[in-house]
């Protein structure tokens, strides 16, 4: 399974350093099962997208821990990829930027060639083979239809996929310089979420934490002292406020970290896919 994370600091841009090969349980040992690629996105202070990433498992890429353990930003998206459909390639490797948007998807879907007669224009988009790429065109097509709004164009997208083409699981985490938005669905992998206050728990902590499986770990001095809104496919700390996404929740973080989490769509997938066995 692939790992997601992402997080925002509001309109703070905040320092966070990401472990990817020395730490222990960091994103080295959790590339050991998920060998495909990993990569770690944020945004400069003009909004254009940092993106590194590796078609490679870090523990595999002598350059990742160097170019990738230091970001500062106000958002941020991390993923390990387990492939599904797709070479292990760059342009195949998570997150995707286009736009001023990033995007890392964790699942799998399937009918690319009806998706991409849907993307029409959109096929601009793809760089590589992936059904996660296929997914982000949609998600951008749909946006633009819905005057730019990107939690509308994610509904809109995932709303058509479940009832056009076969589905595992379409878990995404989706970040502008600004805001950041995380879909579960439907119930196949997890998604949590947590409203992190100033200094965590106890109000003097700053931000540490690893997946409880070997996931992305990571740390920020400076959520010390700012508030943030943490998204993993796993719970990275002991904290007890982390929240299970239900199946077809979309939660969104403004600028100003006010959250919006609802239901946009309530139904299971018409095609399901089974998890591999």
């Amino acid at each position: 399974m692939c790992r997601l994370f992402g997080l925002s600091a509001g309109e703070h841009r905040v320092r966070a350093t990401f472990w990817l090969l020395e730490a222990p349980d960091s994103l080295d040992r959790q590339s050991h099962r998920n060998p495909d690629g990993c990569g770690i996105a944020g945004f400069d202070p003009t909004g254009r997208p940092e993106v590194y990433k590796a078609p490679v498992a870090a523990w595999a890429d002598p350059h990742f821990d160097a170019a990738a353990r230091d970001l500062v930003s106000s958002t941020f998206v991390g993923h390990v990829r387990h492939a599904s459909t797709g070479a292990r390639t760059y342009a195949n490797t998570h997150p995707f930027a286009h736009q001023g948007v990033i995007f890392a998807h964790n699942g799998a879907l399937s009918g690319l060639d009806h998706i991409e007669a849907e993307l029409g224009e959109y096929r601009k988009v793809l760089h590589g083979e992936t059904d996660s790429e296929r997914l982000f065109a949609l998600v951008l097509k749909q946006t633009a239809a819905n005057d730019g709004d990107l939690g509308a164009g994610i509904a809109a997208a995932v709303t058509w996929l479940a009832a056009a083409v076969p589905i595992l699981s379409l878990n995404m985490v989706v970040a502008t310089s600004t805001d950041l938005w995380a879909l579960r669905y439907p119930s196949t992998d997890e998604l949590y979420i947590l409203d992190r206050e100033a200094g965590g728990l106890h109000g003097d902590h700053h931000l540490q934490g690893v997946g409880q499986h070997g996931g992305i770990r990571v740390r920020s001095n400076d959520l010390r002292d700012q508030r943030s809104i943490v998204v993993a496919s796993e719970r990275i700390d002991e904290h007890p406020g982390w929240h299970l996404l239900a199946p077809g929740e979309l939660a969104h973080a403004d600028r100003h970290l006010r959250i919006d989490r609802r239901i946009v769509i309530d139904r299971q997938p018409t095609y399901p896919l089974l998890p591999p066995s």
